[in-house]
């Protein structure tokens, strides 16, 4: 009996895990070293929670850079804690960096979509809330246009059951998160967020997309 008892209680606390947590640790933002001469290109997508696709994109090859943090709202340089309650306007979002040569924004977007899913309005699992939408911020008209004809696509492909409600808006302004976010699932992947919602999420994502990944690093 106890330890069904038990069993049911870790299965609450992890049901209830969600993104909307602090940490009063506050840990050094890692540094990208971008090559000189690359010339380079931005994407930013909302895709719900970012520690939980943060790590997807860090994979991916071509990729130089990625930054968790906040955007499409209307208040200026806003806290985790802010955005958290719904009110700022903002996204949590991914700022990307890449080399259009080695990764073209139509591959990314190929991520984004099978990363999360966009026919859930604001939301992401146990993560509710304008906060966490399903949205793409484009940085130009040959972005938008992409975005939008891979979400016509998808739509009528019947690749979902429910429409994709995903967001196709134009970027303004990006506000990096508060660095103890991130490189969160790097820094932290044995906790039981990192363990039960981000870790299935990536491991996913590195079959199905095993031919675009970068290779491992050399010990």
């Amino acid at each position: 009996m106890k330890i069904i008892m038990l069993s049911a209680i870790l299965y609450s606390a992890i049901s209830l895990v969600s993104c909307n947590q602090s940490s009063s640790q506050p840990i050094a933002m890692s540094e990208e070293i971008i090559p000189a001469g690359v010339k380079t290109d931005t994407a930013t997508f909302g895709t719900g929670c970012f520690w939980c696709t943060e790590a997807v994109f860090q994979e991916l090859k071509g990729v130089l850079k990625v930054t968790s943090g906040y955007s499409g709202g209307t208040v200026k340089n806003p806290s985790y804690e802010q955005v958290c309650t719904g009110t700022t306007g903002h996204a949590e979002c991914l700022q990307i960096i890449y080399d259009p040569q080695l990764i073209s924004f139509d591959e990314l977007l190929e991520v984004f979509w099978e990363v999360h899913d966009p026919t859930t309005l604001n939301r992401q699992g146990n993560d509710v809330g304008t906060q966490y939408r399903s949205v793409i911020f484009y940085h130009d008209a040959r972005q938008k246009k992409k975005a939008e004809e891979y979400k016509a696509r998808l739509d009528t492909s019947g690749a979902y059951n429910n429409p994709i409600v995903t967001e196709i808006t134009p970027f303004s302004y990006f506000y990096a998160a508060e660095n103890y976010h991130q490189d969160y699932y790097r820094l932290h992947g044995s906790q039981p967020y990192c363990t039960f919602v981000i870790r299935p999420k990536v491991e996913k994502f590195e079959k199905v997309f095993k031919n675009k990944l970068k290779a491992p690093a050399k010990p």
